[in-house]
């Protein structure tokens, strides 16, 4: 039994892996789209004359009637896709690169010359796609969209206490659009195996795909399998059913033949959610030591004109600090794009950025030093709920952060620190924090004759580790091997598979194995606890022995067990009948830059984080380093430029997007508290992938203000803001 390396790492590195669109089946035909290339209006003529005369077209559709394909509603909305709107049912253009037509040939050279060769005539009309833009609409959101969950947080009177504070921060930052660009391009093969509809799409939500398709498609959901064993990097981007995906199951049958289609790069951007453009104002009140009185957060958010993607921002900075007072708003800002959605730490790294750089503010405003103001203002209590934390080690991740990234040396004047070449040297830090939520998942166990033990389950594998969390869960519980534990998750085949994000697929799929595992000793004559010889056991019960168990998160009813299985979300948390539950991370940062260019370089990260227990520690490793990897690039290089002329956006390619590169990357040191949250979950853990992210960008800057003594209120930051 050994922890030193995850369990697929073989498969992934020898190619072995076979992702979504790897599979080429027989008789595969070639699937590609052609999009508007206006920012909104109607089209009122597709012309694919020439398209059609390229050799080895087999078919071009540039619409789809009623009766054969349905939309399948917005996820957030009680649907199953990323957006409301399903391309090619109407003439309605409602964003550039929406898709006009979707042409299948025999080769995908064939398919992509000819998706080129389709023309189209338009009625335009105006457009909107910052959140400043004439003709973009504001929205109050807990007006807009009335549900509790996503009511304005209000605690006290903070206004009032702001503005009798001695001490007042009031400070406005910009976040710009990003997107995810993940390695695995968009993209599904769909096959019909007589009435069954088998789909393969690297996607993090293999349920929605099923029930959504179903009711696209007017089938029964029983009809179709959904197999997505290895996600090459969803982000969020893949967290539901994609538009392409129902057209392509009917051109498929239409064609008698498996079709695939993978979306060109520039496409992804057009055609995938993406992290919304936002504008933060933070209001920071507090007495002469730096004690905060009271916080005002607000934000302006992003969305499509189709549908109101929900900001979530101050769930999180409401809860970072002991506030006797907190307001938040949330506004929706219309406009004319695809409905955004949810990307690695979706409002919580953005928010963090605003709300502790004004607590980096606030410091230097009271003269006292940023790790200890946070210290100061620590608290073990929800001041939301008031309920307690089930856990919080925020604190200790500070203090031990500080110590490892040796704190104590830091000159706190701006500009004060350089390096041997001359460069500014800034040290920042941040702190950070993730909601700890919770769904419903069932597991099924089989152990064989030969002492292996087949482990079914709810969850997506996303390269965050989810095999080698539960691999090793069992490996530890049973004394086996973890070669001995094969793990089968992305299949609707074998669970229901709900959506995987939100940092929430080990801490729901683990309890699920957790409860199988005790049920599987039953079925197996063992102890509750030991080493388990499981070949003599099954020997012993002359067949292979199965055991299923499911788990819902505290207090969670059983009904969302039926939910789940439906394809719905059925998520619990953070707040529970009797705590709150969030993952906590502080992070510290290096920054050198150069004086003449101002190129700025990051040649060190510390990063301490309380995700309860840790799962499997090489994964939860490297989930870290990504995470910062991330937040780094977020801080100083990703932004989607919106296009005025045209709609849509500028850079909308690798080469255009800058992303963090090898050269970019220096030492990342990685620390865990390791401590159980077992009022969370009987196995202890919270989240870990999203929080890994939140603060990096906020550490990065408050380091770039202390380099330079200027401070930075728009990511990103670039050369041209520090010159």
């Amino acid at each position: 039994m050994t922890d030193t390396r995850r369990v697929d790492a073989y498969e992934k590195v020898t190619g072995k892996a076979a992702y979504g669109t790897d599979r080429v089946p027989e008789g595969v035909a070639y699937a590609t789209l052609a999009v508007a290339r206006i920012g909104r209006g109607r089209v009122s003529h597709v012309d694919t004359t020439a398209a059609e005369a390229v050799p080895g077209v087999l078919l071009t559709v540039t619409r789809f009637d009623a009766d054969e394909l349905r939309g399948a509603g917005f996820i957030m909305g009680g649907g199953f896709s990323f957006q409301s709107l399903q391309p090619l049912l109407d003439d309605h253009i409602a964003y550039r690169g929406q898709p006009i037509a979707l042409v299948v040939a025999e080769t995908l050279v064939a398919a992509t010359e000819a998706a080129e060769l389709v023309t189209a005539e338009y009625d335009t009309e105006a457009f909107a796609v910052h959140l400043d833009a004439e003709g973009a609409t504001t929205l109050v959101q807990e007006e807009a969209i009335p549900l509790p969950f996503l009511a304005d947080i209000k605690v006290g009177d903070a206004d009032a206490a702001v503005d009798a504070s001695p001490v007042r921060i009031d400070s406005t930052y910009e976040h710009a659009a990003q997107h995810a660009v993940p390695m695995e391009l968009n993209g599904a093969v769909v096959a019909w195996r007589g009435d069954t509809l088998v789909v393969h799409e690297g996607t993090q939500n293999a349920a929605a795909l099923r029930h959504g398709l179903a009711e696209q498609l007017g089938i029964d959901a029983a009809s179709i399998e959904v197999r997505s064993p290895y996600v090459g990097g969803g982000f969020g981007q893949k967290n539901s059913l994609q538009p392409h995906l129902g057209p392509l199951a009917l051109v498929a049958r239409r064609l008698g033949r498996p079709v695939k289609l993978v979306l060109a790069r520039t496409q992804t951007f057009h055609n995938g959610s993406f992290r919304p453009a936002t504008r933060h104002r933070v209001r920071l009140g507090a007495d002469a030591s730096g004690k905060i009185l009271a916080a005002v957060h607000e934000v302006d958010q992003q969305t499509s004109r189709h549908d109101l993607f929900p900001a979530m921002h101050t769930e999180i900075t409401s809860r970072l600090y002991g506030f006797p007072a907190f307001r938040g708003r949330h506004r929706l800002v219309q406009t004319d794009v695809q409905t955004p959605g949810y990307m690695r730490a979706p409002f919580e790294s953005s928010a963090a950025f605003a709300f502790e750089s004004a607590v980096d503010e606030l410091a230097y405003a009271t003269g006292r030093d940023p790790v200890a103001l946070r210290l100061a203002n620590d608290t073990m209590t929800d001041p939301v709920t008031g309920r307690p934390f089930s856990t919080r080690f925020l604190a200790e991740c500070l203090r031990r952060g500080a110590e490892e990234f040796g704190w104590a040396d830091r000159n706190p004047e701006p500009r004060s620190m350089r390096a041997d070449d001359g460069s500014l040297i800034g040290w920042g830090v941040a702190a950070g924090t993730y909601p700890g939520s919770i769904v419903p998942a069932v597991a099924h166990l089989t152990a064989g004759a030969d002492g292996r033990v087949t482990v079914g389950v709810d969850g997506h594998e996303m390269g965050q580790g989810i095999r080698s969390a539960v691999a090793l869960l069992v490996s530890r519980d049973l004394g086996i091997p973890v070669r001995d534990v094969e793990v089968r998750v992305g299949d609707t085949r074998f669970a229901a598979q709900h959506l995987t994000a939100g940092s929430w697929g080990t801490a729901s799929a683990l309890p699920a194995v957790h409860s199988g595992l005790r049920e599987l000793r039953k079925h197996l004559n063992a102890a509750d606890t030991g080493d388990v010889d499981v070949a003599a056991a099954v020997e012993r019960a002359g067949r292979p022995v199965e055991a299923e168990a499911s788990a819902l998160g505290p207090g969670q009813p059983p009904e969302a067990l039926d939910q789940a299985k439906s394809g719905h979300l059925a998520i619990s948390g953070p707040v529970f009948p009797e705590f709150s539950t969030f993952s906590w991370v502080a992070h510290f940062v290096e920054v050198r830059v150069e004086p003449t260019t101002c190129r700025i370089r990051v040649p060190r990260v510390v990063s301490v984080v309380d995700c309860g227990r840790v799962a499997s520690p090489v994964t939860a490793t490297s989930q870290v380093r990504g995470g910062v990897v991330w937040g780094i690039g977020g801080a100083l290089r990703e932004e989607s430029l919106a296009d005025d002329r045209f709609g849509g956006f500028l850079n909308a390619t690798l080469e255009e997007y800058p992303i963090m590169v090898n050269a970019d990357v220096h030492r990342i040191d990685v620390g865990f508290m390791d401590e159980p949250d077992l009022l969370f979950n009987p196995v202890g853990v919270k989240g870990l992938g999203e929080v890994a992210m939140v603060g990096v960008a906020a550490a990065v800057a408050n380091a770039v203000h202390h380099a330079t003594g200027k401070r930075h209120h728009r990511l990103p930051i670039r050369l041209d803001d520090v010159l």
